[in-house]
């Protein structure tokens, strides 16, 4: 969906081809998503709704692809689409022929926990909105026919073959679970209370089988203790699948916390190997798992489980590596298997079509050093099509493919695309309000909690209010369409949602509302799954009085509401690099491919970054290679403007048309759409292990410049985790392992007897970085787990060293002696110049003093500042492959941008009353985004395209001559008032 809305929106066709009824891939099942535990249909469903209204987005659902024939730029692809036995153009969602059908069959998108009718839906969201016949259950009784007022279901409709023409292919057909059952020892599907972790999401889901209770299959009954067996399918040489799937570790954790959440009494475990924790935000996660939440984390691989027959609990049999009795039995009332990621069932197949080769495990083989390329010229690649990942590395990866789309189709921009055109905006201004208020269900997220039948028949009752009605999921796309129509039926010139948090949705309604006739700005509001259903889990009846108070108080704000007025800008088509790494470089070529000007500012005087001291990656091939050609090809590149010993001095102006004044040798102005920051991080100098005082003492990046000659020592201890993952750095470093690893084989392929010592807290390789873990054990490196609180001891002992460490596996504390200790530093960033940066751009920091993207899921190249974009170190620690696609796809995201002639500003911005200001300054000095200036009549006034609509001007100025549009003065007192249900509330506001 990703790589289909930035192709579209930068100005290419795009047609999605969905095997499935419906769009949306796995992230539909989930409950939520780490490490933010976010509600994963919620930040979906906006995304859906998004693509299946696109004008230049045709979704192809239930299909499959069947032939691909040409060359990039000039591809003929064959595709046949499945019958579902209903009419798309004529079905309507709904669901009347559900309700008449009498057959049913398991419901595998549940987890085959409870049962669907033959005649189905994916989900409520699903788009497109249109029901399907399983012909393998379907017995042709045709009551659904008799039923179908619209007349959509033929049964004898056949399938229909679609030739299309297009000039790319992005290949992100995703992933599938390992079958539980091919490991009989753990008793799925003999044992009903051994589920697998998407079967546990299913459980979790307020929209699932058992409507968010956390009961167990076998009898319904509330659980309280529950285990986690990881690595199960993954890691495992017996299975074949002796990869890491990267994010079992992370979703374990999640759903341990949210049963938690779910029930206080619960009692989670998770037996595991390694945690890997290595993504933004992972480790602070798990360590509130541990610390918050009180998670068990138990270092133990469990070989079998047994049911007891008494009670159809589950007994755990595992090690423990401690001076107690090693081997426990433990009982649980459930137990959920952490399945790996494996590639999906179709994969081969297309491969097959589309020419492509595929790996041992059968995921697709792209190019060494970019993820992103295929084999085949004109086909990339997204997602989990090339290995396990999360869903960030997914996002990424698809604007990535999306740029490269826009590099090999650039001369074609914009020639098959439709520009949307929206109706007419009605004048409302001198209308009384009439109000609609539509409460939303959120399936039972808030149903649950809050009695809403209850508050839509108060909030009848109140002044303006036209229209009341309550929908199981708001954002769904029938939805969206029937809010539309109610509108226009009822005449509503005020809307008012209640249902889950503005910060994702309120785009979605305001779209609608745009799509109604009105102005988007007549919308209104109200979180009452955060703010009630969430806070008051257990007090429905105070849940339910807060929510009607809530939405008392948007009904009142909104009778104030006025439409606001927007005007056009142009666009600037070029845009700024901060930082000439392989990152920026990546990001400016990419740009400039898709021919737009790229400016490239590198403060250090030559080009390269940190990448000039990285000599191979851990699959051996050649960074150096790598980096000269491509600096090479942006210096050579007419697109590309490079300017050295440079740094950014200041910066104005807003989305499509900055202004940034640079400092350096030559000092020049620009003017450019966007800027992107790539700016990188360095390599930490610890401070302790003896290092700066012992010549024997180093890093691992030096240890790989010593590798390039001669390379002797009998001995070599490498220590993990040094200036990561501790008080100071709490993050993990996420490359350190595998760096580890690589050298070792390295020392290994020079003196084969060389003994090599990695001690480790967690090893992290994930994805086929697990291949290189077990070939350095095979080649005799010797890993040493030591406890996270008691770290290794270096001292001095002539000729050599001696290294103390306490191995947890056989409970001692063994004394090495070596000729050389490596340390594995952290990944830090660099704070002064990010801090400056920051506050020049008017972007945040996270904790750890890295750039803090706007989602960290779903927009993990995005600031939250439009037409600012990041990508590589300066996001966080990542192997460079990694960066790669990051700046590729930042570019992508840029080119969305680019790719417009014009952009609305203005809306919720400030606004000043010129007969009370004072000339004062206030505003001026307050703003973080420079948007006041005084005007020719030595007012203050607010340049609309700069301001971001804080408010904090608002609040600064003394003589209350600023208003913020949608947050007036007026507007508040209303909303208080309302709330309060008291005159005095007025007093609030003063």
């Amino acid at each position: 969906m990703q790589a289909a809305l930035d192709c579209a929106n930068s100005g290419l066709k795009a047609y999605l081809l969905e095997e499935h009824p419906s769009i949306g891939g796995n992230m539909a099942q989930l409950d939520k998503t780490f490490p933010t535990n976010d509600c994963s249909i919620c930040m979906l469903s906006p995304k859906l709704v998004e693509v299946g209204r696109h004008f230049n987005i045709e979704i192809i659902a239930y299909a499959d692809l069947e032939k691909v024939e040409g060359e990039p730029g000039n591809f003929k692809v064959t595709i046949n689409k499945r019958t579902r036995l209903v009419d798309e153009e004529k079905c309507n969602g709904c669901g009347d022929c559900e309700e008449a059908c009498p057959f049913k069959t398991l419901d595998v998108f549940n987890g085959e926990l409870v049962e669907r009718k033959a005649i189905y839906r994916l989900y409520p969201q699903a788009i497109p909105n249109v029901y399907t016949i399983d012909q393998e259950t379907c017995t042709k009784c045709k009551k659904c026919v008799k039923v179908c007022k619209a007349e959509a279901i033929d049964h004898e409709m056949t399938d229909k073959k679609v030739p299309l023409e297009v000039g790319a292919i992005i290949y992100a057909g995703g992933y599938d679970f390992f079958d539980a059952a091919q490991k009989p020892e753990y008793g799925f599907g003999r044992y009903p209370n051994v589920i697998t972790s998407m079967q546990f999401e299913r459980i979790l889901s307020a929209s699932g089988p058992y409507a968010g209770h956390l009961e167990r299959p076998s009898d319904r009954k509330a659980v309280k203790k529950i285990a986690w067996i990881q690595c199960f399918g993954s890691r495992d040489v017996t299975c074949g699948n002796d990869y890491c799937s990267s994010v079992c570790c992370m979703y374990a954790t999640k759903e341990a916390i949210i049963a938690k959440e779910h029930a206080g009494d619960v009692e989670p475990a998770i037996f595991f190997i390694d945690m890997r924790a290595f993504g933004k935000g992972f480790e602070g996660f798990y360590n509130r798992a541990q610390n918050d939440y009180g998670v068990r984390y138990i270092r133990s691989q469990v070989s079998a489980l047994k049911e007891n027959p008494k009670n159809r609990n589950i007994f755990v049999r595992y090690i423990v590596g401690d001076n107690d009795s090693r081997i426990r039995i433990e009982e649980f009332d459930m137990v959920v298997l952490s399945v790996g990621l494996v590639a999906h069932r179709s994969t081969r197949k297309i491969a097959e079509i589309c020419d492509l080769k595929c790996n041992r495990f059968g995921f697709i083989e792209s190019r060494p050093q970019q993820p992103v390329l295929s084999r085949r010229e004109g086909i990339f690649l997204s997602g989990t099509v090339s290995g396990p990942r999360d869903i960030p590395e997914t996002v990424m990866q698809s604007s990535a493919a999306a740029a490269l789309c826009g590099q090999l189709l650039a001369s074609v921009r914009g020639a098959e695309v439709t520009v949307k055109q929206y109706p007419p905006e009605l004048e409302v201004a001198e209308q009384k309000p009439r109000i609609g208020v539509f409460i939303c269900h959120c399936g039972s997220n808030i149903a649950s909690v809050v009695d809403v039948e209850e508050v839509a028949q108060y909030i009848k009752k109140l002044e303006g209010v036209a229209h009341v009605e309550c929908n199981i999921y708001s954002c769904s796309q029938d939805s969206q369409v029937h809010i539309k129509e109610v509108i226009q039926q009822k005449n509503l010139n005020r809307v008012v949602v209640a249902s889950c948090t503005p910060r994702t949705h309120e785009p979605l309604f305001q779209e609608t509302m745009r799509q109604a006739g009105l102005n988007k700005y007549l919308f209104e509001m109200t979180d009452i799954r955060e703010q009630c259903s969430w806070v008051h889990q257990q007090e429905p009846e105070k849940a339910t009085d807060k929510a009607k108070d809530l939405i008392r108080g948007s009904v009142g704000k909104s009778r104030l509401l006025v439409p606001l007025e927007f005007k056009k800008v142009g666009v600037t088509k070029e845009a700024l690099i901060v930082g000439g790494g392989i990152s920026g470089m990546t990001a400016a070529l990419s740009l400039a491919n898709q021919d737009f000007q790229a400016h490239l500012v590198e403060k250090e005087p030559q080009l390269g970054g940190e990448l000039r001291h990285v000599k191979i990656n851990l699959e051996g091939h050649n960074w150096q290679e790598y980096l000269e050609n491509t600096i090479d090809q942006v210096q050579k590149h007419d697109k590309i403007k490079v300017y050295l010993d440079s740094e950014i001095d200041e910066v104005n102006g807003f989305v499509g048309n900055f202004t940034t004044r640079l400092k350096g040798p030559n000092p020049v102005e620009i003017k450019h759409g966007v800027i992107i920051v790539a700016t990188g991080a360095k390599e930490f100098k610890p401070d302790r292990f003896l290092y700066g005082q012992n010549e024997k003492v180093i890093t691992q990046r030096q240890l790989e410049e010593k590798l390039q000659g001669d390379f002797s020592p009998e001995t070599v201890v490498m220590i993990q985790c040094v200036g990561s993952r501790d008080d100071e750095r709490p993050y993990c470093s996420r490359i350190c392992c595998g760096e580890a690893v690589k050298n070792a084989l390295a020392i290994k392929e020079k003196n084969p007897d060389t003994k090599v010592y990695i001690l480790y807290r967690d090893i992290r390789t994930y994805e086929y970085k697990e291949l290189y873990y077990l070939q350095a054990r095979e080649k005799g490196v010797m890993f040493i787990h030591f406890p996270d609180d008691n770290y290794p001891q270096v001292s001095e002992n002539a000729p050599g060293l001696k290294v103390s460490v306490r191995d947890t596996v056989i409970d001692e504390t063994l004394d090495l002696q070596t000729d050389l200790v490596v340390l594995s530093a952290a990944t830090v960033p660099e704070k002064e110049n990010n801090q400056r940066l920051a506050e020049l751009l008017k972007v945040p920091l996270s904790e750890d003093k890295f750039f803090m993207e706007a989602h960290v899921k779903l927009r993990p190249v995005d600031f939250a500042n439009e037409g600012i974009y990041l990508c590589g170190l300066a996001h966080s620690p990542k192997y460079t492959e990694e960066n790669i696609t990051q700046a590729l796809a930042a570019a992508g995201r840029a080119a969305c941008t680019l790719n417009k002639d014009s952009l609305e500003v203005g809306g919720v911005i400030s606004v000043i009353d010129e007969e009370r200001c004072a000339s004062c300054l206030t505003c001026l000095r307050e703003c973080p985004y420079d948007a006041p200036f005084i005007n020719a009549r030595g007012k203050a006034e607010i340049e609309a395209a700069k301001c971001q609509g804080c408010g904090n001007c608002v609040a600064a100025c003394p003589a209350k001559a600023i208003q913020l549009r949608t947050f007036t003065d007026d507007q508040l007192r209303a909303l208080f008032r309302s709330i309060l249900k008291v005159e005095e509330a007025a007093e609030v506001c003063s």
